[in-house]
């Protein structure tokens, strides 16, 4: 029982994340991220006079068949009007080992975290939100199991 407590303290304490506004992800039922899919992230600005970084996170397998991901991002405000639109462009494996980057708990998946922008000001508080739409050669990208955004106040 003295374990057990000790365990459930030490995860409370490290699971907390004072920078955290919003992170949430979407995981593809069939392990593989399909053009059509373009997941959709809402979230909300209540202190605009603070900055954020937005970040755009990535599970995925070895089956992955590139080296690295594109990803195009669109920001909008409440009223749908687009704030911001690129492409990113992200490395999942080693070109030249084709060793796989990003932390793995587990086996033969790994995660990653990639800046869409940093040191965000938005005008007013609000509503937001982030579409991610999949951007490499082929319409079906095998190996990726989910996809997310992380919303974060910005040490200054």
């Amino acid at each position: 029982m003295r374990r057990f407590l000790v365990l459930m303290s030490l995860l409370v304490l490290f699971s907390c994340d004072q920078s955290r506004i919003y992170e949430q992800q979407v995981d593809f039922s069939e392990k593989a991220w399909l053009v059509q899919d373009k997941p959709h992230f809402e979230f909300e600005i209540k202190d605009h006079t603070q900055n954020y970084n937005l970040y755009y996170t990535v599970r995925n397998s070895l089956d992955f068949p590139f080296s690295r991901i594109f990803v195009n991002y669109t920001l909008a405000d409440s009223t749908d009007s687009q704030l911001r639109k690129d492409l990113l462009s992200a490395y999942l494996f080693d070109q030249k080992s084709g060793e796989p980057f990003g932390n793995s708990s587990i086996g033969d998946l790994f995660d990653h975290r990639f800046p869409i922008v940093t040191n965000y000001h938005f005008d007013k508080p609000g509503m937001y939100a982030i579409t991610l739409e999949q951007f490499n050669r082929l319409d079906t990208l095998k190996g990726i199991l989910s996809v997310g955004i992380r919303v974060e106040t910005a040490n200054n």
